[in-house]
């Protein structure tokens, strides 16, 4: 049976695709040098494209878990030599493989800097502003696991989504750890790790612009590129920002008959109560709302939610300005299994196998980290007849709900503010209320005079708390605060490294602020 790939690439010969597995067979097992493989490809083969590669890496290799890890791309590189033709179109700068193109040339860049800075006596303030920059970089690998690799999947490319993503995550792990050596000043451990950093990032990347990238160019048709613009935005670009240019052009038209029919039906409905506010009502059991409402409701939860049905298929998550981890409509209709490192797929599995067979209702994890608290439920879902219909995941940013102490019965704006009607307040409420104004008055922090390149984040956001929601006014990259990366950050962050991370100029972004307080 064909495979579902070689539907979608250009047509290829069986017997060529299976002398060139012959030949980096017989290379990997060192039963031909490199100067041999070239020239049975020559012979045997001819010129081969990099779909080729992945196609018999596919379909004709025995996958294992830590395969793109082992896989020595340069031996590849050699070995077919002047046969492989890489080359990649020329593509427009709003092109997402240009973006993820783009990435790579600073984290190469980024990467000189590591090399350059390891031959020096140790200076933590300059490791620290190079990290600061490098920890942007797993975004570039969120991104191709939430939108690359789920049409890659569609198309019956399943291996950057088995075996690549854990080379990604193994990479964002690698980073990370140098960060918490570089943060808890182990000095030698830091520097030793740089070179795990150097290695595993470098080959990765190879890897992406050999195959993975030149592959996907043959797989997937501009129209699909064109309808991931959407979901990269919301998942966001390391280094950079990119302006979404929509291409919808709007053209005018004469209503015809049918639509005039549709109007005056839908004037008619509208009469009788059957359509309003935005389309019809639903009957959701306890109510009646509209698929606008619905949506609306989805969006301002304070929870995420994603529902995978019976099928172990995506089906829904919510839209919320507050997600907790990256989503992109390329995971709606994408099984479950793959939307999760294979490292953590047994555990996935293992749930859905124990709530879909009734042997337990619901599955909970959570996160806990200094400043960060996430809470995770996994909730089977049963009809009226018992029978499994599907999973719904729900998943809450709890650090606040932690933190608070005591009870709060006075109406108190998020901003601290109280509401106007509070001075009509009587007895024990009126009382309460004076006590919560002087604990006030003593948590106060020292008042900020002139807002400089070094006031601190945090302090700002104790003395304005309305800035938190208002900052996005200056630039959206300021919804990040609402997210627990931003809680994290805004304990070290100051108006120099939000201007820095922003792109606004110093001077006008402490211009904005002012105003923003004023």
């Amino acid at each position: 049976m064909e495979h579902k790939m070689k539907g979608y690439l250009p047509s290829m010969d069986p017997e060529k695709l299976k002398a060139l597995f012959e030949i980096e067979n017989a290379f990997k097992a060192g039963q031909l040098s490199a100067d041999e493989a070239r020239q049975q490809i020559k012979e045997r083969v001819g010129k081969v494209s990099a779909y080729h590669v992945a196609y018999i890496e596919q379909t004709m290799t025995e996958e294992t878990s830590d395969e793109c890890i082992r896989e020595d791309v340069h031996a590849i590189i050699n070995m077919l030599g002047d046969q492989i033709d890489n080359t990649m179109p020329n593509l427009p700068a709003d092109h997402p493989i240009m973006h993820y193109l783009k990435e790579n040339e600073e984290m190469k860049r980024l990467l000189l800097a590591v090399e350059d800075l390891v031959q020096y006596p140790m200076i933590k303030n300059q490791w620290l502003e190079l990290y600061d920059k490098i920890s942007q970089y797993p975004l570039h690998y969120k991104r191709k696991q939430n939108q690359l690799y789920p049409v890659l999947e569609r198309k019956g490319f399943t291996r950057p989504t088995t075996t690549m993503w854990t080379f990604d995550d193994m990479v964002r792990d690698e980073i990370r750890e140098a960060e918490r050596l570089l943060r808890e000043d182990q000095e030698d451990a830091f520097i030793k790790q740089q070179e795990r950093v150097l290695l595993y990032a470098r080959d990765l990347m190879e890897k992406e612009e050999f195959i993975l990238y030149p592959t996907s160019m043959a797989l997937i048709n501009e129209e699909e590129f064109e309808d991931m613009k959407s979901g990269d935005q919301e998942i966001g670009f390391a280094f950079f920002e990119v302006e979404h240019k929509t291409t919808e052009t709007k053209t005018e038209s004469k209503p015809d008959e049918h639509e005039n029919f549709a109007n005056d039906l839908q004037a008619l409905l509208s009469k009788y109560g059957y359509s309003a506010g935005g389309g019809d009502k639903l009957d959701v059991t306890t109510g009646k709302l509209t698929l606008e409402q619905v949506n609306l409701i989805y969006k301002h939860l304070p929870i995420d939610i994603s529902f995978v049905d019976e099928n172990e298929l995506v089906c829904f998550y919510s839209d919320t300005d507050h997600r907790i981890f990256p989503r992109s409509k390329n995971v709606i209709g994408r099984e479950v299994m793959n939307c999760h490192p294979r490292k953590s797929a047994h555990i996935v599995r293992e749930v859905i196998d124990k709530l879909r067979s009734g042997e337990q209702d619901k599955a909970e994890f959570w996160i806990n980290k200094p400043g960060l608290f996430i809470y995770i439920i996994y909730v089977a879902l049963r009809d009226k007849d018992g029978k499994f219909r599907g999973v719904l995941e729900m998943m809450q940013d709890c650090t606040h709900i932690r933190a608070l102490e005591g009870s709060q019965t006075l109406l108190t704006w998020s901003n601290g503010d109280a509401p106007a009607t509070n001075e009509q307040a009587h007895g024990a409420e009126a009382e309460q209320a004076e006590e919560g104004e002087a604990e006030d008055e003593e948590t106060t922090v020292e008042p900020i005079t002139d807002i400089t390149s070094q006031t601190r984040l945090k302090d700002l956001l104790k003395q304005y708390p309305i800035l938190k929601s208002r900052l996005p006014e200056l630039d959206p990259k300021f919804k990040m605060l609402n997210t627990p990366l931003g809680k994290i950050m805004m304990g070290k962050a100051n108006v120099q490294t939000m201007s820095e991370r922003s792109g606004i100029p110093l001077d006008k972004l402490i211009e904005g602020i002012k105003k923003l307080i004023n």
